[in-house]
């Protein structure tokens, strides 16, 4: 059994990652704390070689450096053995600011003589320099892509490998999205939107080249070509023979045009693949790429059809609850960024790997190149028969299949289509190509009545009063676009002949998505609570339980959409009934009794300005360190051993922000301990 010691944080201050020190939480606190787990999760520096708001002596001044790097963590941490040092402000700080800018840094590099590297960012703007005496006899500084690792590799800087790409931890991936969007507007004069599609474009590249095995890795700028205009030229050329692969391949052509290029300057292009080429989308955790990519999807593309697209804590608590099968085919219907799509796939791919694996008898970890060729295979199979995605947003389109692509497939089945549309007014090209994807005839997707391909559909559609639906057309198809009628006595509805003259789409939605569900599908769908508790909507209450089994009810808490929408939901979990239930219960003139799963979600994780809020002892407090020691009886090996580990765990501890971040916890203490730990068994090891 382990005792566990909590230890709280002061209101409006937050521990840091390397010290274990109460620091105020500000912005620019935020850019330093994020950078200080890039160091010791990316660059593999240790806790103890590093040392924050560390004081330097420049003359009479006494500044203090935000983060400073030793050669190893037994030199002694003396300015004259400073190896790195990084600057880290806000966002509204810019490079060029003559006080906290790019200047202050060289000085403080200037001032410490064996320091050869330094950093200066603000989360979306970064610069890296390497000291150097020049032909002079001066000091002067060049610019780089990046500061070294602790192993002090300097040519996977320039030129990584595919055994030295780099996972991204916590919100490091979504500060380099942001970093390349920011610079592609602010130095190639475009708008918000065409400045994403072009970041989009680059990182269609770097897949590609990722997944080109086992051919070297031609996704890279030397940081002497970054620097020069010829050597930018040359980035461009190698980059743009990567876009003609991406382009020529068929499931891309819905994507790019065949004439489509890369419209950056050499300059731009060159310095995006610098921040990008160090990373491993591929691998990268999905929870991380999907805050990342969405976010900034989000910030870019989000319309005003009452796009809010759902917590990614949300999406995985549906997919689970639905448990979607390696079989099954897969649809959301207004699938946004793709989100719920790819939680989906990758739910599926974790079963579909442990079959592979057992069916090879080699762990992950263990394949070469044709195995993990073969696996892709099977996933990309997998994907293009099974997953399916519509939106009426050709922007979301396209942003759902790069996230497809980005997380091991290829595209899907991701396709522009007003799903709420008669089939028949369905376009040409999305008939033709669902149809396709189906195996089936076109001319067999007639009307409402026979669009019923799916086996699981989980979906956020869009919802409000002001988007409200009143084409006839489209709302004679569904039951619950008519006028129903309340029997008092009875308390039951009935539905008359009569339209309503509009209908809120997610109302419609809960139709259409049963339509597209095979007899015994299930569906997994965010509505506002309106439909499940408004006396006035008792008629769609009525209309769930008659066509399908209620299998969950999950009330989901009042900030879950917030900043950006208060609205309060729930997720309902339905099984459409087969012919034969419904007929059975019509015979019997009862409705099937069977137990129905209800809870409401107390906490989400974030509050109402979307701020991330923390779990609290009893007393309220934030829970911020666990030091977990072990009460065993071990030899005096094993206790030393022991103590190092709990040691590690400590510091690793020491800032848990979020859900995914745990996980690498608990990864790393299994690994420290030499053996497979699942999340449960670590959660009951620490009482959490």
């Amino acid at each position: 059994m382990a005792d566990t010691k909590v230890i709280v944080i002061p209101e409006g201050k937050i521990c840091d990652y390397i010290d274990g020190k109460f620091r105020n939480d500000t912005p620019e606190e935020y850019v330093r704390q994020t950078v200080e787990k890039r160091l010791v999760n990316e660059h593999k520096y240790f806790p103890e070689q590093i040392r924050v708001e560390y004081t330097l002596q420049l003359g009479s001044r006494k500044p203090r450096a935000d983060i400073v790097i030793f050669e190893s963590k037994d030199t002694a941490q003396t300015q004259e053995n400073i190896k790195i040092i990084i600057e880290c402000k806000k966002e509204t700080v810019d490079a060029r600011n003559a006080k906290d800018g790019v200047e202050q840094l060289k000085s403080y590099m200037s001032a410490c003589p064996n320091c050869e590297w330094g950093m200066w960012t603000n989360g979306r703007q970064k610069e890296v320099f390497r000291k150097y005496v020049n032909d002079k006899g001066q000091i002067d500084f060049m610019d780089y892509n990046d500061i070294p690792s602790a192993d002090g590799n300097l040519e996977d800087i320039n030129r990584p490998s595919r055994a030295s790409l780099k996972n991204a931890y916590d919100d490091n991936l979504l500060f380099t999205f942001k970093t390349c969007h920011n610079h592609i507007y602010v130095n190639d004069g475009m708008q918000k939107q065409p400045a994403f599609f072009e970041l989009l474009k680059v990182i269609f590249c770097k897949i590609e080249d990722e997944r080109n095995i086992p051919k070297p890795l031609e996704f890279y700028a030397t940081s002497e070509e970054r620097s020069n205009p010829d050597g930018q030229l040359t980035v461009k050329k190698r980059i743009s023979k990567i876009f003609e692969r991406v382009k020529n391949k068929k499931k891309y052509r819905l994507i790019f045009d065949t004439n489509d290029e890369i419209k950056l300057s050499p300059r731009s292009l060159a310095y995006i693949v610098s921040e990008l080429q160090k990373y491993s989308l591929l691998h990268t955790n999905i929870d991380i790429k999907g805050k990342a990519y969405e976010e900034i999807v989000g910030a870019n593309l989000r319309g005003d059809r009452g796009e809010f697209f759902t917590p990614r804590n949300v999406m995985k608590m549906v997919v689970e609850m639905i448990n979607p099968q390696v079989d099954e085919k897969v649809l959301d219907s207004s699938c946004g960024t793709g989100g719920f799509l790819v939680t989906a796939m990758t739910h599926v791919m974790s079963q579909l790997e442990r079959d592979f694996a057992k069916e090879l008898g080699v762990p992950r970890d263990k394949w070469d190149s044709d195995a993990e060729n073969a696996f892709q295979d099977r996933v990309s199979d997998m994907a293009k028969v099974n997953y399916f995605g519509f939106d009426i947003n050709p922007d979301l389109v396209k942003a759902t299949k790069m996230n497809m692509v980005m997380n091991n497939d290829g595209s899907g089945n991701i396709l522009q289509n007003n799903s709420l549309l008669p089939p028949h007014e369905w376009t040409e090209d999305f008939r033709t190509s669902l149809a396709e994807a189906l195996g089936i005839d076109k001319s067999s997707i007639r009307n409402h009545s026979t669009i019923g391909f799916f086996d699981v559909i989980v979906t956020n559609p869009p919802f409000g009063s002001k988007i409200p639906i009143k084409d006839k057309d489209i709302l004679e198809q569904f039951d619950l676009a008519h006028v129903w009628e309340n029997d008092k006595d009875s308390n039951t509805w009935k539905m008359t002949d009569r339209l309503q003259s509009s209908v809120p789409p997610e109302i419609l939605f809960v139709e259409r998505c049963t339509q597209l569900l095979v007899p015994g599908g299930r569906m997994g769908i965010v509505l506002p609570d309106n439909i499940l508790g408004a006396p006035g909507l008792g008629y769609i209450r009525e209309w769930l339980i008659k066509n399908h089994r209620i299998i969950a009810s999950v009330d989901l808490h009042v900030d879950t959409f917030q900043p950006r929408n208060g609205t309060q939901t729930s997720v309902l979990f339905l099984q459409k009934k087969t012919k034969e239930q419904k007929d059975a219960e019509e015979k019997s003139g009862t409705m099937a009794d069977y137990n129905i799963f209800m809870a409401m979600v107390d906490k989400v994780g974030h509050d109402k300005r979307g701020n991330p809020i923390f779990k609290r002892d009893k007393e309220g407090n934030e829970i911020n360190l666990l030091d977990v020691i072990e009460q065993e009886q071990t030899d005096v090996t094993d206790q030393m051993e022991l103590c190092e580990n709990t040691g590690r765990l400590r510091i690793l501890l020491s800032t848990v922000l979020n859900e995914r971040e745990r996980e690498i916890i608990y990864l790393r203490y299994g690994l420290l301990n030499g053996e497979e730990v699942t999340q449960r068994e670590i959660g009951e090891m620490l009482h959490i």
